[in-house]
């Protein structure tokens, strides 16, 4: 059985793109926004992996990474951050505040893959 990996970007190809390199190895859902990922979460569903943009409309990958974290039932799922933005303090605030990995966009599939086989 494949392990399943919920990803949340508010770019279609971005998850094209996942999809693409990862389908064969994970299943995969997949959400435009934040909100719609607790929603599938809070129905009892859990991924063995999350992955999240950081800069989504209604609410912010950061944001949802505080809610999984501080909620009992999903704090133990490991959650990668995507991001175009190379900063080396938000990055270090969002591995802190639980966060496996962040990888900045645009990123190279064949790694995102390695990292992903390594956090699940």
């Amino acid at each position: 059985m494949k392990k399943k990996i919920l990803l949340l970007d508010d770019k279609e190809t971005i998850a094209k793109v996942v999809y693409f390199y990862l389908a064969g190895d994970y299943d995969f859902i997949y959400f435009e926004n934040a909100l719609k990922g607790i929603r599938w979460l809070q129905e009892g569903n859990i991924p063995d992996l999350i992955i999240s943009d950081i800069r989504m409309p209604e609410m912010r990958g950061d944001e949802f990474l505080h809610y999984v974290k501080q909620n009992e039932l999903f704090k133990s799922i490991p959650v990668v951050m995507l991001s175009s933005e190379e900063s080396t303090s938000e990055r270090i605030r969002l591995l802190e505040e639980g966060a496996e990995d962040y990888i900045l966009k645009p990123f190279n599939p064949m790694e995102l893959k390695i990292r992903i086989k390594k956090d699940t």
